[in-house]
């Protein structure tokens, strides 16, 4: 039995019968959890329309999209802060504000992980523990607990980084060694994991012989555990330096693709009955913590760390052969009717034809100034994106 995303099948049918679901990107990496969406009639033009700007504070959060409303997170004065911006005009629908340390260890500090909707509720994990559950609409805080605190979990050296879960009814978290999970109506816990760091990715689910899974980067490994239990049902080693497994598997049939940057390199495993086989490693691909995406059976994603030579590669699935490679610099991407939405590092937009042969720009335009780390989120043919200082833009690429 082949394993496939968990609810991929239900992306797919919502994405034929309703553009309006499918158009919005109320979770981390989509509806399919893979970075692209289903988004049509789209384009960037040479000057690209600015809609709004806003100002959010420090930090690296990306965007989610859900009923014209867009969330990301922001540091200033000590204190942390979740934003609702109305997804049109960039106007304030709430804000939730809480002390938070700046975290500036090795870095400009401020918040990272992206929040998460589901339905009426969204959900925010912060660097330090923080766990919030909101009424979308107004803000208001339905419950909130620090799950570190909590569980004594050690606190991995960037902080917690990956977005809440939503599995029926459960949140699942990267925190602990193998995650852990709480009732998302009330915050209690369900299941935990042994206190040693966290990794930075989010949880990525799956489906195995009719089980509902999770896997999960830990800052040694990466872990399968069921997200109704938290039993672990294999692990593969993967030492990256720093403890750094901060971007998302994704998952082709029965076969998982895991990359980190630092040098590490990355491997696509064979998933069976026991632990996963290796199908191939190799050092073509290095995601030091955006995920590459997968567009028919070629991956395409940042290639090397921020502070080293980066640049865009391809890379055939199967065996890890390298295709092309495109000097950029560091940046993010997502993707959407066949292009790839490439932000780099420095704020330019670059749209690219994902295709195997050749590096294929179609556009670009410089939207942004400063520190660009953060995913670009399209959505209801707006483009969101963002520096590390706070500054948002929001562009109208539609036709």
């Amino acid at each position: 039995m082949n394993a496939i995303p968990a609810f991929h099948s239900i992306f797919v049918f919502l994405a034929g019968a309703s553009s309006v679901l499918s158009a919005d990107w109320p979770i981390w990496r989509g509806l399919a959890y893979d970075g692209v969406s289903a988004e049509k009639n789209w384009q960037l033009s040479g000057d690209p329309k600015v809609l709004w700007e806003a100002e959010v504070g420090l930090g690296f959060s990306s965007f989610v999209v859900s009923n014209g409303r867009v969330l990301t997170t922001g540091h200033a004065d000590d204190q942390d802060t979740v934003f609702c911006l109305d997804a049109k005009t960039g106007k304030e629908i709430w804000k939730h504000t809480y002390p938070a340390d700046l975290g500036d260890k090795y870095y400009e500090g401020g918040t990272s992980a992206t929040p998460t909707f589901d339905g009426d509720k969204a959900y925010h994990l912060s660097r330090w523990g923080d766990l919030f559950c909101f009424e979308a609409a107004t803000g208001k805080v339905v419950w909130e607990k620090n799950v570190q605190k909590e569980t004594g979990a050690n606190i991995p050296d960037w902080g917690f980084a990956g977005a809440p879960l939503v599995q029926g009814e459960l949140l699942i978290l990267n925190v602990g060694k193998a995650g852990m999970a709480v009732e998302k109506a009330s915050g209690k816990i369900v299941w935990k994991s042994e206190v040693d760091a966290a990794g930075y990715s989010t949880p990525y689910p799956i489906t195995w012989k009719g089980s509902k899974l999770a896997v999960i980067g830990s800052a040694d490994a990466y872990v399968a555990v069921d997200v109704k239990t938290g039993h672990q049902l294999w692990t593969h080693r993967w030492n990256t330096r720093y403890g750094v497994n901060a971007a998302d598997p994704i998952l082709s049939g029965d076969a998982l693709f895991i990359s980190s940057g630092y040098n590490k390199g990355c491997t696509v495993l064979k998933l069976g009955s026991g632990d996963p086989e290796k199908v191939w490693e190799n050092k073509s691909l290095k995601n030091m913590f955006n995920s590459s995406v997968l567009i028919d059976g070629y991956l395409y994603g940042i290639d090397g760390d921020q502070n080293s030579r980066a640049g865009l590669k391809c890379v055939r699935f199967s065996d890890g052969q390298e295709m092309w490679a495109e000097n950029i610099g560091f940046g993010s991407l997502m993707a959407a009717d066949g292009r790839l939405i490439v932000l780099s590092a420095k704020g330019e937009l670059i749209i690219v034809k994902a295709g195997s042969e050749k590096f294929d720009e179609v556009s670009r335009a410089q939207i942004l100034n400063g520190k660009c780390w953060s995913a670009p989120v399209l959505a209801n043919g707006l483009l969101y994106a963002r520096n590390s200082e706070g500054r948002v833009v929001c562009l109208d690429l539609s036709k």
